[in-house]
């Protein structure tokens, strides 16, 4: 028997990204939208997660304030976490801080 012959696979080319202006804008919002989703997730699942602790340790000890410590912790840890991963920082319409941007265009020295 003989073998049928097999014919090279076609390649097919990658894309090139974004072909416009108004898909690079629409890209810019959703940055600032799934920067702002994920701050809200880290402070409200820190929350969630840390008054549950509280509330387990207040169960075993009998206590009844470790719950809002647990969630004052949580709120904390979160916007830590944000702050570090990068999430908190002010943007600017130029990009960069002024000092990188030079002197002004005014005349002003």
């Amino acid at each position: 028997m003989a073998k049928p012959e097999r014919h090279p696979r076609k390649t097919i080319p990658a894309a090139s990204g974004p072909t416009n202006s108004a898909e690079e804008a629409k890209d810019g919002k959703d940055a600032g939208y799934n920067a702002g989703m994920a701050v809200f997730s880290y402070i409200i699942g820190g929350i969630i997660v840390w008054s549950l602790i509280g509330w387990g340790l207040d169960y075993l000890w009998g206590t009844r304030w470790i719950v809002l410590l647990g969630a004052l912790l949580g709120a904390a840890g979160g916007f830590y976490l944000s702050h570090m991963h990068g999430l908190t920082r002010q943007g600017s319409s130029s990009g960069g801080s002024a000092a990188d941007r030079g002197p002004s265009q005014d005349g002003a020295q």
